[in-house]
């Protein structure tokens, strides 16, 4: 197993990229199984496990890939197996995006009930619903989601999402896109990876009305195309990279990103005393010698990103004064506070809310990632802390940061990657 040896107390500072996406990445990757028609050019795929892991599945239904320089090309002409298995899904949740376009393409579709990050219940009834709306059977046993058409086709139907997903919304676009009819998706995710899978599947072509709105309208496909597509950036990542200048008393420029989809991380950046200035595809940021305690609560977007709580909780540690964070998405989303105690922070946890009293000197030690946010938070605390920490299991950070280790390095931190038996 592999871990990373962070020896504290360096100032982040200096350009960077941001990597493509990673949650734009794998439903527009599991859009290719929509049609056979031709291979598509995809660009800025970050080089990630989780994406490893869902072209191996692809591959596993039939599916032809080649990975090179950010840049995957797919055909999917020769996908004839509609199971996907158990030793594929368990590793990513996100797997479950297999099941629209495969259902909507061949009538029948049998995946495997997904794994994922160890936090709370993440349910999929709402991505069953959806299918079911379309006029889906879905029966559950042994461990798979078994779904057919019995007349055929999917059709088009009213899809209303008690809750914003943006899995489901994902998944029941994909479905819809090859349904006979017109469908409606209301509460729809309005998230910018959703945007963006309206506009690789309108550049199939796909009629999908209402992108970017949490209203949408699909007039259904008799057939799809493959296309070229340039992925976009991954806010989280660029989330992430910021907050470690800010926490260290860095400065950063994170270029090829679009500032607009992060107004609401931005602004608490400039709550917690940094200063920000954005052009149209760049963002810098300042941190101040002392950063001022700014309460968030993450909510869908356009709101704070549950995927930045993690990170905001590290950068709160050394904010001079009492932080509320609140999670109104995933209520136990908190694996990582034991953690961060353990190098010295003072959390406190109440029900969906943590409340952090800074500032807090860290001192390095070894913690344990539980998820994949929860790892960047305790490599931000690592950066910070006195001595050297050691992040262990490292995989989970390897699902959704590219090369992390490196950029930062890049950047001036101290961090080495380094093997170890976890027994």
């Amino acid at each position: 197993m592999d871990k990373l040896v962070i020896k504290g107390g360096h100032r982040i500072s200096g350009n960077i990229t941001a990597s493509g996406s990673k949650n734009t990445s794998l439903p527009i990757i599991a859009a290719t199984l929509l049609t056979g028609n031709g291979t598509f050019t995809l660009h800025r795929i970050p080089d990630l496990k989780d994406i490893t892991t869902f072209t191996q599945l692809l591959r596993q239904l039939g599916a032809e890939t080649a990975f090179s320089g950010n840049t995957l090309q797919i055909s999917s002409q020769n996908v004839t197996n509609v199971q996907a298995p158990y030793e594929l899904v368990k590793k990513m949740r996100a797997s479950i995006y297999v099941l629209g376009p495969m259902l909507a393409r061949f009538g029948h579709a049998r995946v495997s009930l997904p794994g994922g990050c160890a936090f709370g219940p993440r349910p999929i009834d709402l991505h069953l619903m959806a299918m079911e709306k379309l006029g889906a059977t879905i029966t559950i046993e042994t461990g798979f989601i078994d779904a057919t058409i019995p007349g055929g086709k999917l059709q088009g139907g009213h899809i209303v999402f008690p809750v914003s997903s943006v899995g489901a919304t994902g998944n029941a676009l994909m479905a819809a896109v090859l349904a006979e009819g017109t469908t409606t998706i209301s509460n729809a995710a309005a998230e910018p990876e959703i945007e963006t899978l309206c506009k690789f599947l309108i550049a199939m072509g796909a009629t999908i009305k209402g992108t970017g709105t949490t209203e949408l309208e699909i007039k259904g496909a008799n057939s799809l195309n493959a296309i070229e597509f340039h992925n976009v950036f991954d806010r989280i990542e660029a989330g992430t990279l910021l907050a470690a200048a800010a926490i260290t008393g860095g400065d950063i420029t994170v270029n090829g990103v679009d500032p607009e989809q992060m107004k609401a991380v931005l602004k608490k950046f400039v709550h917690a005393g940094c200063t920000v200035q954005t052009t149209e595809n760049s963002i810098t940021l300042k941190s101040q010698q002392k950063l001022l305690p700014t309460d968030v609560t993450a909510k869908p977007y356009p709101a704070f990103p549950t995927d930045m709580q993690a990170q905001w909780i590290a950068l709160m540690t050394q904010a001079d004064g009492t932080t509320s964070i609140t999670d109104k998405v995933y209520h136990e989303r908190f694996n990582h506070i034991p953690e961060l105690n353990r190098l010295g922070a003072h959390i406190e946890i109440h029900k969906n809310q943590a409340i952090v009293h800074g500032p807090q000197l860290l001192s390095g030690t070894k913690v344990m990632s539980t998820d994949l946010r929860a790892s960047a938070s305790l490599v931000l605390a690592g950066l910070v802390a006195q001595g050297t920490t050691e992040v262990l299991r490292v995989y989970h950070l390897d699902r959704g940061y590219e090369k992390i280790e490196i950029k930062l390095n890049s950047l001036g931190a101290d961090i080495s990657r380094e093997k170890y038996n976890e027994f």
